[in-house]
């Protein structure tokens, strides 16, 4: 698989050798929909809390008489059926989410979004993002003129300029290449990669 490299203007000057069985295997809808879904899963902290009918505030005396009434029977304000009782299932603080994910699956997974990138031209290959100082507009100004908006920013290792001159723009995520992850990938519209992020990816997900 050859991926593209572009310069600062977003002109395609090269190519670069890549493993197809990563940018170029075949795209699995199914692999892909369960690896996000249990990732943002497995994301989730699981405190939110309910109260069942014994918990809620309330008083143990019938609301009406058993007949006579017109009105359904009614034993007491706590049931789940009434406004302010208690829920007939309720939502537990240790209520776990978490789903498991094969590694052999997780790593198909982000195969399979970085070979559709690859394959729709949203995916390109830079030498180097190095910032000289940390200016959000030097760097909104650089993604700009390659033609990217919505970006995710792929590198090897962690630029403090780079990185504090993407932390006002909405649209940009930097992030090293031992975290990328399925949910960002999707999410991003392009995936900007430098070459030895390119190089870490393909060690890391082989």
């Amino acid at each position: 698989m050859e991926l593209r490299v572009i310069n600062e203007q977003g002109q395609a000057t090269s190519t670069l050798a890549a493993s197809d069985e990563l940018f170029a295997r075949e795209y699995n809808e199914a692999l892909v929909h369960q690896v996000v879904t249990a990732y943002m899963a497995n994301a989730r902290s699981g405190n939110r809390a309910q109260k069942d009918r014994e918990m809620v505030k309330h008083s143990t005396k019938k609301p009406w008489r058993q007949k006579g009434t017109g009105r359904a029977r009614s034993g007491m304000t706590s049931s789940p059926i009434w406004r302010g009782g208690g829920r007939t299932f309720p939502n537990s603080p240790e209520e776990n989410f978490s789903q498991k994910v094969n590694r052999k699956m997780y790593r198909a997974g982000l195969a399979s979004i970085l070979s559709k990138l690859a394959s729709e031209g949203r995916l390109s290959v830079v030498d180097s993002m190095a910032m000289a100082a940390p200016k959000t507009k030097d760097l909104a100004n650089r993604l700009k003129g390659m033609g990217l908006g919505r970006v995710m920013i792929v590198i090897d290792s962690l630029d403090d300029n780079l990185w504090m001159s993407s932390r006002n723009l909405p649209n940009v995520l930097v992030v090293e290449a031992r975290h990328i992850d399925p949910v960002s990938m999707v999410h991003f519209g392009n995936v900007l990669m430098t070459k030895n992020a390119v190089k870490m990816v393909e060690e890391m997900l082989a």
